[in-house]
């Protein structure tokens, strides 16, 4: 049997907590891999930094691109052609992405009913990204307007399915929303995203893009010794394991890795688990979260690249709660139990001491940033710790 290694990137809180940090951190020490995003889709934003000045917001490739690493996107994961080709644009060079076939597509039409959805909702949003990941996810339970990137491969397929997702909004928007779906202009809309999905049919000819099955990915003629799940948001958001209505519609904890590895054969998998936290508590869009203490400051992060915007709004930023770190470890243990378990802490370099202040028992305590994984329910194989934005200089 055939031993390779897989190494699951899990955020333990709700997002944004350094989960590229730690996907570029794994490629930078194992060359033969591959990426695999398991989960999310395009919402995701995981940013590297390297020490030659390059700085990218990951969100339709894997974090591992700088490395040359190539990314596989599982069919766990949403798509959307426009997104994907503006980010590829950004970058100065086509890094190479093996798409499942099974992958539910977005489309202009889920996009438009997320944000007419969210902004009826006024003041009682849910906390979306606005960018139709939830929309995508939901429609894709109805048969007749499912659609997979296989469907997009064949233009008239594409042609006839838009033409049903149409009619499918047409209905839930004019009765959920405060809008008239007539209002916006739909054709013109249609074409553009056909002259995107166009521009796809070049880079797979080019072999830039690979549409493939997953059990093709694991196959033997795939050279692969190390897989890299990068997970995306945090456990915090779980669809399961999350506070509802404020949720994510996926599965963030390592539950999709572990099917994704159950379901191969013939592979012998060595699975190790990197939960990521950042050295304060984070979140980014509605939802419980305790009110910013007094004294918390942060200093050196200028960079911070979550901005306030329309749809998710003010990123909000508190001490570290262990009481909430803890129960994200419980919940992914219930899936990973005996797998060997690491922690990565992240943003140290944002408080001006080596004793950070935390929440415990709703109280806050005063501890030493090397005693914080003594405080967790987790028995850690390794734990290190990120003072800047760079993959090498983990310690």
């Amino acid at each position: 049997m055939v031993r390779k290694n897989a190494l699951i990137v899990v955020g333990l809180g709700y997002g944004d907590e350094g989960k590229g940090l730690t996907t570029d951190f794994l490629c930078l020490n194992n060359s033969k891999s591959l990426v695999i995003r398991y989960n999310g889709g395009h919402q995701a934003g995981h940013c590297v930094t390297t020490k030659d000045g390059k700085k990218h917001i990951f969100s339709n490739f894997g974090a591992g691109s700088f490395r040359n690493i190539p990314t596989y996107w599982s069919s766990y994961c949403t798509f959307e052609p426009t997104s994907f080709l503006e980010e590829l644009y950004q970058l100065n060079f086509e890094p190479k992405i093996y798409i499942d076939k099974n992958c539910p597509i977005t489309t202009h039409y889920d996009v438009l009913y997320n944000r007419a959805i969210e902004t009826t909702k006024g003041n009682k949003r849910d906390g979306s990204c606005g960018v139709g990941f939830g929309a995508t996810i939901n429609r894709q339970k109805t048969s007749e307007v499912a659609l997979f990137f296989s469907d997009i491969l064949k233009i008239e397929v594409l042609q006839q399915k838009l033409k049903d997702i149409r009619e499918y909004y047409k209905t839930k928007m004019n009765l959920e929303t405060a809008f008239e779906f007539d209002s916006f202009s739909h054709d013109e809309e249609d074409l553009l995203y056909i002259n995107s999905v166009n521009k796809l049919y070049n880079l797979i000819s080019r072999n830039i893009i690979v549409p493939i099955f997953e059990k093709e990915v694991f196959s033997e003629i795939m050279e692969w010794n190390t897989f890299i799940f990068e997970g995306a948001q945090g456990i915090l958001l779980d669809q399961n394991f999350g506070i509802n209505p404020h949720i994510t519609k996926s599965n963030t904890t390592s539950k999709n890795a572990l099917n994704i590895i159950a379901r191969q054969t013939g592979i012998n998998f060595v699975i190790e688990i990197f939960y990521v936290t950042r050295a304060y508590q984070t979140r980014h869009g509605a939802g419980p979260f305790r009110l910013k203490s007094q004294h918390f400051v942060l200093i050196n992060n200028e960079g911070e690249t979550n901005l306030t915007n329309e749809y998710q709004g003010e990123f909000r930023t508190n001490y570290l709660d262990i009481d909430m770190l803890n129960y994200a470890l419980i919940c992914d243990n219930t899936l990973s139990k005996g797998i060997t378990k690491n922690l990565f802490i992240t943003c140290l370099d944002h408080f001006n001491s080596e004793d950070i202040i935390v929440f415990k028992n709703h109280k806050k305590v005063k501890i030493n940033y090397r005693e914080l994984a003594n405080e967790l329910l987790c028995d850690f194989k390794d734990v290190k710790y990120s003072f800047s934005n760079f993959a090498e200089f983990l310690i």
